[in-house]
Order: C-alpha cells, then sequence, then structure tokens
C-alpha cells in the first residue's frame, strides 16, 4: 500500500466511537493518501508492505483530529468596545439591544462595510483560530438583514474558505434581529426572509444550513417555525440559538425541526433536552458569551448527560457578546465554568462539533475515510489542551493530507 504521507511515532487522539476514552494510541501513526486518512492506529498494525511518499517522524507529539469552530458570526464590520463599557457600567444585553445597540448596531456596520474591507477583518480573526490546529469553521450570515447584505456576508465566508486552506460551513442567520426599516412589524420581516432572502440565498449555493434567534429581544416560536419551514422546503437544514435568556422551548422547538444543533440553551428545560437527546440534536455551548455577558445560569450539563445529548463547544466569535477568538480558551471556560470534563471539551470541537455541522461522517475523528485534518500538539498529556489560560502547543496542522503549518523539523 502506498500512502501520500505517513505521520509516525505519534501519540493519537482518535475521538472514534466504540473507543474507550478518547481512543488513546500509543506509539501510533497515521497515513493519508488523496487528502483522506488510509490508515490512523498502532505502528504495529500497518498493512504489511507500505510504503509512503513523505514520511514524518514525530517524535512521541500528540495528534487529534483538526478542531471544529461549529458557531461563529466571523464576518461583520465595525466592534462593540463601547458596549462593553456600557454593560461595566450596569447596563444589560437588552437594555442595550431596545435602545438601538447590540445586533442592530453591527448590521449598520455591515451594511456600510464593502466585501473586501469585510474579507480583510475576518481574514485577520481567522488567522488566530487556525494558529491554535483549527481546520474546520461554521460562519453565519445575520447583519445583512436584507437580501443583498446577507448574500454579501456569505459571499465573504466562502471567498475565506477558498483562500485560506480551512473547510467554512456557512449558514444563513437571516433571522437574527429585526432589522430597523421593519421596526414593529416582525412577522412582515419574515415574509421578507422566507419568501426572498432564503430562496436567493439557496438558488446560489451560498448556505449549508439555516439558524434563526428565538428569544424575547428577537423572534418567537411560530415566526421561528415559518423560517424552518420554509428551509426545509429548500432542502436546507436548520440550526438554532435557543432559550439563552429565557425558556422560549426552543430546545424542544430544535428537536422537532431535527436540526442540527440547539445552541446556547442555558434556559432549555430538561423536556426539551430530552427531546434533543431523541432527535440526536447537538447541544452547543458558548462559555465565551457566558463569560463575557456575566451570565449565571448554567447550561443544564447534568440532564444533557442524562439524555445522551453530544455537546459540542464553540467560540461563538462576534463582536458583541463573545469576541473570542482562542478555542482552546474556550475549552478551559467549558471546564472551569460549566465544569465539565477535559475529555468533553475535546469531543466537543472535534467529533461533535462535525456533527453540529452535518460532518460526522467525514470530519473530527482520526479513522480511515475520514478528511485527513490533524493537528499536532507538543504536550505532555490531552488535559494541557483545556489547562493553559493562553500560549499555544499547536506544533502543526494538516488540512486535507497537506501542511497548513509546521513549527518543527525540517
Amino acid at each position: 500500500m502506498m500512502f501520500d504521507t505517513i505521520w509516525l511515532n505519534a501519540r493519537l487522539l482518535t475521538l472514534a466511537p466504540g473507543k474507550q476514552g478518547l481512543g488513546v494510541v500509543e506509539r501510533g501513526a497515521v497515513a493519508a493518501a488523496g487528502g483522506r486518512i488510509a490508515f490512523a492506529g498502532s505502528m504495529a498494525d500497518l498493512p504489511s508492505g507500505w510504503d509512503a511518499k513523505t514520511r514524518v517522524p514525530l517524535d512521541g507529539r500528540w495528534v487529534t483530529p483538526g478542531l471544529i469552530d461549529c458557531h461563529t458570526h466571523l464576518v461583520f464590520g465595525g466592534a462593540r468596545a463601547g458596549e462593553f463599557e456600557q454593560r461595566l457600567k450596569g447596563a444589560t444585553y437588552e437594555e442595550i439591544a431596545k435602545a438601538g445597540g447590540g445586533i442592530v448596531s453591527t448590521v449598520r456596520a455591515t451594511r456600510a462595510a464593502s466585501e473586501g474591507e469585510l474579507l480583510a477583518s475576518a481574514k485577520a480573526r481567522l488567522a488566530a483560530l487556525t494558529a491554535e490546529g483549527l481546520t474546520t469553521i461554521e460562519i453565519k450570515s445575520g447583519y445583512g438583514l436584507d437580501v443583498e447584505n446577507e448574500r454579501k456576508q456569505l459571499r465573504v465566508a466562502r471567498a475565506l474558505g477558498r483562500d485560506n486552506g480551512v473547510t467554512v460551513k456557512t449558514t444563513c442567520l437571516a433571522a437574527h434581529a429585526l432589522p430597523p426599516e421593519f421596526a414593529g412589524r416582525p412577522d412582515a420581516y419574515i415574509d421578507l426572509v422566507c419568501n426572498d432572502i432564503l430562496p436567493a440565498i439557496a438558488a446560489e449555493g451560498l448556505a449549508d444550513a439555516v439558524d434563526a434567534f428565538s428569544e424575547r429581544i428577537a423572534f418567537t416560536a411560530e415566526q421561528t417555525a415559518r423560517v424552518f419551514d420554509k428551509a426545509k422546503s429548500l432542502g436546507l437544514p436548520v440550526k438554532l440559538h435557543a432559550d439563552q435568556l429565557s425558556d422560549m422551548g426552543g430546545a424542544a422547538l430544535a428537536a422537532r425541526y431535527g436540526a442540527l444543533s440547539a445552541d446556547h440553551i442555558e434556559y432549555s428545560a430538561e423536556e426539551g433536552i430530552a427531546e434533543m437527546g431523541k432527535a440526536g440534536t447537538v447541544a452547543v455551548l458558548l462559555p465565551g458569551a457566558f463569560f463575557f455577558l456575566r451570565e449565571k445560569q448554567l447550561p443544564p450539563l447534568e440532564q444533557l448527560r442524562r439524555h445522551n445529548v453530544r455537546i459540542a463547544i464553540s467560540t461563538d466569535c462576534n463582536p458583541g457578546s463573545s469576541p473570542a477568538l482562542s478555542l482552546l480558551l474556550m475549552m478551559n471556560m467549558a471546564c472551569t465554568l460549566f465544569r465539565m470534563k477535559p475529555e468533553e471539551t475535546l469531543a466537543g470541537v472535534t467529533r461533535h462539533a462535525a456533527a453540529a455541522l452535518g460532518l460526522g461522517d467525514t470530519h473530527g475523528q482520526l479513522r480511515a475515510g475520514y478528511t485527513a485534518d490533524l493537528a499536532i500538539w507538543g504536550i505532555g498529556q490531552p488535559a494541557e489542551l483545556s489547562y493553559w489560560l493562553g500560549g499555544n502547543p499547536c506544533a502543526g496542522v494538516v488540512r486535507a493530507g497537506h501542511w497548513r503549518s509546521r513549527k518543527f523539523g525540517a
């Protein structure tokens, strides 16, 4: 058997199901052929007669699947540091939003920015994430809130994937907030989303999924259901910003539509969590937003475990509630704030994050047939990925079998 590249003498965290814990393999090897993993396991189990065009000794370094950030708003104009100061003086997120700040302020800045300006600012943020071993990212729209500007955001997101050696999954979040021109007319705006924005996005193939924000300051369950019905008619899977500030029944709504994920879910009731478990909907926890907004309602972790709901972790990178550019820091916060275990957080940024993007059969595991996305780490034990506050132990990144970055060897 001839491989394109083989990485030898590694310690693997395969994240493969059926394996104990994280699927640790000592003295392991990973081989790639045609951009996919052709072998991942113990060097003792390599097929007889194997050879490789390139051999890379890893000298005992740890290898995981490439990290996956499954919930971001990476493409936006402007910044909201002023609102950060307002909150420090006592204003709440809802008060700022109702006064014309919040999401709507980013909408104004995003509409005013050119595609080139949005691309340049998002590229800088993406570089910080990929430096830490990220190979796949989800990017939402939702700061355009009209046909042309939603298309603009998603075009930029697609360009980021083409030009920067990373897999980008795009999500249309047109039902994110009520734009100023529709003040007091939320149903009319949902008409625009369903009749104009989503069909235009689908016709151009700009989105891989559709999201919505169901909350007191956003859209009702009934309005969200209309968006989801339209998405389903267009053949697009759905996701949901659910129960972040109050229990709006979002977890159950997401499960009823077979959503890929329900995200935030701090206030979700156990009935909704149980429905998520039955539907296979992934819970995406966002500790950066929890920390930045100084929230107190913890996500229902024990209920998620009890109902066998897969748990993903993400940065929620956005200018208002989570200006986070480190997935490793989010792993630490998931441990320290939510009391998750380090092995849970690693699964949350690999295998379960892949499932939240509909990529569970191709990404997030070191497994034959999967995309050869690897992160190589200079650490002594896996828990260090959730342990350090700052610093970057990533020694190399491989995407689709090719080096994206490398900090060791020749």
